[in-house]
């Protein structure tokens, strides 16, 4: 069983930025993290994907970002005791980027980062809004 917690969506102006969390607490080996991915949802278009990263030692994990965001999005990790801290940093956002965030972790390796199917747990979301 894994918990996903999101935090750190709000209301921006085009161009400004956002700080997304995702706190994922595993409480029964072995369904720790191995992967996790931001997603979104705007009103009326399907889930996609945003970016997702590798559980790593340390700081480290390999990450994969959509092209729509690559270059204005960052993601990064925190590994704690009991708890996987994902961070997805979003500059230089645009009214396009409002919508539902939600985090979703896989505790297999492997698969396919982008695809939601291949994802086991999910977050209840957090919005982001970005006005013109």
């Amino acid at each position: 069983q894994v918990q996903l917690v999101e935090s750190g969506g709000g209301s921006v102006q085009a161009g400004g930025s956002l700080r997304l969390s995702c706190a994922a607490s595993a409480y029964a080996y072995p369904t720790k993290p191995k992967r996790i991915g931001w997603f979104r949802q705007a009103p009326g278009k399907e889930r996609e994907a945003v970016a997702a990263i590798d559980r790593g030692t340390g700081a480290t994990g390999a990450t994969y970002y959509a092209a729509s965001v690559k270059g204005r999005f960052t993601i990064s990790q925190h590994n704690a005791m009991n708890t996987l801290y994902v961070y997805l940093e979003m500059n230089s956002l645009k009214p396009e980027d409002t919508a539902m965030y939600y985090c979703a972790a896989r505790v297999v390796d492997g698969g396919t980062w982008f695809m939601t199917s291949e994802y086991n747990y999910w977050g209840q979301g957090t919005q982001v809004t970005v006005s013109s």
